[in-house]
């Protein structure tokens, strides 16, 4: 046995956590390396002279680095993550702010915030949405004993989600709704009353509505005619937007089989067929098996972390579990549901498959977090079995 082989055995002795969360994310990457390899051939050509192995080798790198990012994270213990929740948080307002009215604009929204020297763009609501996640289940956690009452149970878990969610909400009003509802769920498993439930479901509504009063008499309003476009598009009011045209092609060119890994023809035309779309190059070139076996293996995900939620010894694991994996769950069936015209054309990502670098790496943060909790519940199981013995 070579010296690698031996350093590859003694990882996966190391790695401790639900093995088929690890499977899962074996499989995720593996599909993501394959979409992206064939997705862009026209970037390849239009940027690196025809070198199709460059964005494939990029994205191996921005798997490889994530998968050492959620083994680093799973080997933390996840009651660390509850004491700097706070901390997080309270960073991730400012930097909010400042991306809204000073980040990088790309197609009139701005979301990406670029790092000084080391001159690294990332979108700061992915910072955000892992803070929150974090901070609620702390804060559902630590007041279980009083969270029936307004002021101490139920105000300490509202003012954050709406603060965050506003920021977020003018350019980028899908992840800021998916981060909504995942607060939402939250306050439901957490015992939160339902009528308080109600009022911060329908704060959120009227936020949304002063966001797009504001927006309108503001520079952000070009974000509101986006929004009015696509609901007009996809309600059928509109001329249909020309990625969902072309995403049905590829649709119906793969069938139930697909027309193989590489022979994608839609992907010359899609555009962004290597991040919002890659859904449909998936469907084009795997068919209606390769579909499929996506959404299981999400789904079958989001179970592994409902099982966790029910084992976990301790209230800010079992949130944890639930929050991250709902988040990100909820995420891919939104962005496929867009790709099969479903649900009006969003722009988020498909988590773990999109090309993509530090959105991967958050991604990939957030399952090391989970993997974290699932660990220590393995720990408390086998201590368990060792005091019946």
């Amino acid at each position: 046995m070579d010296y690698a082989s031996i350093q590859v055995e003694h990882i996966f002795r190391k790695t401790k956590g639900d093995k088929y969360i690890w499977l899962v994310v074996i499989f995720l990457s593996i599909i993501s390396m394959l979409a992206v390899y064939s997705s862009t051939g026209s970037l390849a050509f239009k940027y690196q002279g025809g070198n199709m192995e460059y964005y494939f080798m990029k994205q191996v790198m921005m798997i490889l680095f994530g998968l050492l990012l959620m083994y680093l994270a799973h080997k933390i213990n996840y009651t660390y993550y509850l004491r700097i929740s706070q901390l997080l948080l309270y960073l991730s307002i400012p930097l909010l702010a400042f991306t809204l009215f000073s980040g990088v604009e790309i197609n009139d929204a701005r979301r990406w915030l670029t790092i000084p020297v080391v001159n690294v763009s990332f979108q700061t609501s992915d910072l955000a949405k892992l803070a929150l996640i974090m901070y609620l289940a702390r804060v559902l956690a630590k007041n279980q004993g009083n969270i029936k009452d307004f002021k101490q149970g139920f105000l300490p878990v509202m003012l954050p989600p709406m603060l965050v969610c506003g920021l977020i909400a003018p350019s980028n009003l899908s992840t800021a709704s998916i981060l909504f509802a995942t607060c939402l769920l939250l306050m439901f498993i957490g015992r939160v009353n339902m009528k308080y439930i109600a009022i911060m479901a329908g704060a959120g509504i009227l936020l949304l509505g002063l966001i797009i009063v504001v927006a309108m008499n503001t520079s952000f309003h070009a974000r509101v005619d986006t929004w009015g476009s696509r609901m007009q598009d996809f309600f059928g009011h509109g001329q249909e937007a020309y990625q969902v045209q072309q995403s049905k092609i590829a649709i119906a060119n793969g069938g139930f089989f697909g027309v193989g890994p590489g022979n994608s023809s839609q992907r010359n035309f899609l555009p962004s067929p290597y991040s919002d779309f890659i859904y449909a190059i998936i469907i084009e070139e795997y068919g209606f098996i390769g579909a499929l076996l996506l959404i299981v293996l999400y789904l079958f995900f989001l179970l592994r972390c409902i099982k966790l939620f029910t084992k976990s010894p301790g209230a800010f694991g079992a949130f944890l579990a639930v929050g991250l994996s709902f988040s990100m769950v909820v995420q891919a069936l939104i962005n496929m549901a867009v790709v099969v015209h479903l649900l009006p054309t969003t722009g988020v990502t498909l988590p773990m498959v999109s090309m993509g670098g530090t959105s991967l790496w958050f991604t990939s943060l957030a399952i090391g977090i989970i993997l974290s909790v699932s660990r220590n519940v393995e720990q408390e199981v086998e201590q368990n079995e060792g005091r019946k013995t």
